[in-house]
């Protein structure tokens, strides 16, 4: 297959399943395709068996939906398409609807960097049946990616526990595409730099490096090779150690230090890449305060993740810097987010709003109908549940109760009055014009720690974290259940008596 100069520059209509497109036209055949819906992306279970979620893509959905067309080498492709009777799949007046459509839909969403939890939609949309049909395998493909490389480098970064964390994973990372989000992700997940260039041009993140073990190879011995890298950075020498002998290789870095100190300048630190690390990492530390570069930083790598961290913080090692790679960019052990969107609402011939549900013998899986929305509770600072509920519900002004949609016996009531609110499904785009101001990087990965702060300790543990209260307000619990019963034929009175 020839891979053209354009392949991400020009329209991504097509970046979809087949069986959206034909959906879509089977929407357009049947007189659908106008009919207004309400769609809802969401997870059912958090990943890494962890206590939170970091949302994001934001910024790539907002990106898609403004450029989002059918360009006429999309409609050319469509057009050759023949099903198994051998006939043409899409009729000319199809083609000739996408060709005019514009997006038109209301996107609302949570913001970019907001710790989520499962169930709670991270994306609403409404608008058109069969534009929200054919949004859906794009914003998931976004959403589920960056929200998983996010999440993980919020979990590794707290366990580094205020040490920087260097990302420099791309050449380990998912293809181009997968190289450039999850740069970005792991950057607003709290990383502090990436190896990634092209990331760091296309979304401002700072890039940091050094060398690798061919630069020391490419010399006579080690010391050379210490001192050519000094001379070309003499304001930024960190000394990867461990090529042939890590003590050995300490101390040329230590020798190579003492040179740039007669020159006015100051060597960075080292870097060690393998062997037992909390073991070098302390001989290191001893070695270059002996030596007088107590501010010499001691930066480690070699398949790094927020589990090994945490046992070399506990084998109080001497490392400050951490350098995490595959199993940051890959999101190691947990290779999706398992994100969904689901019909939740349609809209009949008189204009009302027709709540629908989606059965499963998994009660996991049965969806929240009807046109909803979140609100997060907050005392003191800290978040202590999230409601949904429907969004033209009249709540309860002294208490509203919420109930675990996965277990009812859970409960919790809510009593405005001691608790601080905010809804957290913000105007995106309303009827396809965006009318949200986007962040800075930056100023996503400052929400990232500010929420992160906002949740107690139990439940950014790394392991059997304490579960966060989400809850349907009872209103939707109670419209919820009405509806599984409906569509199961079953005669409430008769349930109660077995």
């Amino acid at each position: 297959m020839k891979i053209t100069k354009d392949l991400y520059q020009g329209s991504l209509a097509l970046l979809t399943d087949f069986y959206q497109l034909t959906m879509a036209y089977a929407y357009w055949k049947s007189g659908k395709a106008e009919q207004e819906a309400v769609f809802n992306l969401f997870f059912r279970k958090h990943p890494f068996q962890g206590g939170f979620t970091i949302a994001a893509g934001l910024d790539y959905i907002v990106d898609y939906c403004k450029n989002f067309k059918f360009s006429e080498e999309d409609l050319s492709y469509l057009a050759t398409m023949k099903g198994k009777d051998g006939q043409l799949l899409f009729e000319s007046g199809f083609l000739d609807y996408l060709r005019e459509m514009k997006f038109t839909c209301d996107i609302a969403a949570v913001e970019e960097g907001t710790v989520v939890f499962p169930n709670t939609p991270l994306v609403r949309v409404k608008g058109p049946l069969i534009q929200c049909q054919l949004l859906e395998t794009p914003l998931l493909n976004i959403i589920n990616f960056q929200s998983l490389i996010a999440t993980k480098s919020a979990r590794i970064n707290l366990a580094a526990k205020g040490d920087p964390v260097l990302e420099f994973g791309l050449r380990r990372a998912q293809g181009i595409d997968g190289g450039l989000a999850a740069s970005r992700a792991a950057y607003i997940g709290g990383c502090t730099s990436t190896s990634n260039v092209m990331a760091g041009k296309l979304f401002g993140i700072p890039v940091s490096g050094t060398h690798a073990h061919s630069w020391i190879m490419s010399f006579e011995t080690e010391i050379e090779a210490f001192e050519a890298y000094a001379d070309a950075f003499p304001d930024q020498s960190i000394f990867l150690v461990d090529t042939y002998d890590t003590i050995n290789g300490i101390k040329n870095a230590i020798k190579v230090g003492n040179a740039l100190r007669r020159n006015g300048k100051e060597m960075v630190g080292i870097r060690i890449d393998s062997g037992d690390l909390a073991y070098f990492s302390n001989i290191a530390r001893e070695m270059l305060d002996e030596a007088g570069f107590s501010e010499a930083k001691i930066v480690a790598s070699n398949d790094l993740d927020e589990h090994i961290i945490t046992s070399l913080k506990g084998q109080e090692s001497s490392i400050n810097v951490w350098g995490v790679g595959t199993k940051l960019v890959t999101a190691f052990d947990q290779p999706a987010l398992g994100g969904v969107y689901k019909l939740s609402a349609i809209k009949d011939e008189k204009g009302e709003w027709i709540p629908k549900i989606k059965l499963s013998q998994q009660s996991l899986k049965i969806n929240i109908p009807g046109f909803h929305t979140i609100k997060r509770f907050f005392s003191k600072g800290k978040a202590v549940a999230d409601m949904i509920y429907l969004e033209d519900q009249e709540l309860n002004p002294q208490a509203a109760l919420i109930i675990d949609p996965n277990d009812p016996t859970r409960r919790k009531r809510m009593m405005p009055a001691f608790y601080q609110e905010e809804l957290l499904l913000k105007p995106i785009f309303e009827k396809g014009k965006l009318v949200y101001e986007l962040p800075t990087i930056v100023k996503i990965r400052e929400r990232v720690q500010s929420q992160l702060d906002s949740l107690d300790k139990t439940h950014k543990r790394l392991v059997n974290p304490h579960l966060y209260p989400i809850g349907l307000e009872e209103n939707l619990h109670q419209l919820r259940m009405e509806l599984v019963l409906k569509a199961k034929q079953v005669d409430t009175g008769n349930e109660a008596e077995n």
